[in-house]
């Protein structure tokens, strides 16, 4: 009976995160980028204020961790040129001088292997970061040639 309720209060977590926080934000990269940046860095623990007030810190945790390796695994299924769409978009969006800067920061430092969900098999891991890096080219090299403004993706 345990794991009944503790699937249905997951269940609602999720539903509560995915309609009322990753609703808002327009891309899949964007959403990907904002659920990882709820992982610390050195514990691997999910944290959000909001959410944590209203469930178990634990049921929280398990939900994000899920919804993390939700959205990684439907940008992987999700086909290259979509993704540099998206990708593109969602860079365009940060507070950067451009996007030409942010592309040329990410392929610097590799930021992008912070995407990838701890429990992601490491061929995964690899074709995501490989996508990335040949995506990241992709639009640098665009912007290089033809600065743009970007709009959402389809």
């Amino acid at each position: 009976m345990e794991s009944l309720e503790r699937f249905q209060q997951n269940r609602r977590i999720i539903q509560d995160f995915t309609t009322t926080t990753l609703a808002a934000i327009p891309s899949e990269f964007g959403r990907l980028l904002y659920v990882a940046s709820l992982r610390d860095l050195s514990s691997g623990r999910y944290d959000h204020a909001g959410l944590t007030a209203m469930y178990p810190r634990e049921a929280v945790q398990e939900a994000i961790e899920v919804c993390h390796e939700e959205l990684f695994s439907r940008i992987l299924e999700t086909p290259l040129e979509e993704q540099e769409r998206d990708l593109r978009f969602c860079l365009s969006q940060m507070e950067s001088s451009s996007l030409l800067r942010t592309v040329q920061q990410w392929t610097h430092t590799q930021a992008y292997r912070l995407l990838v969900p701890e429990r992601v098999p490491e061929y995964l891991r690899e074709l995501f970061c490989s996508n990335l890096g040949a995506l990241l080219e992709i639009l640098g090299n665009d912007e290089t040639k033809n600065p743009s403004v970007s709009s959402p993706p389809r």
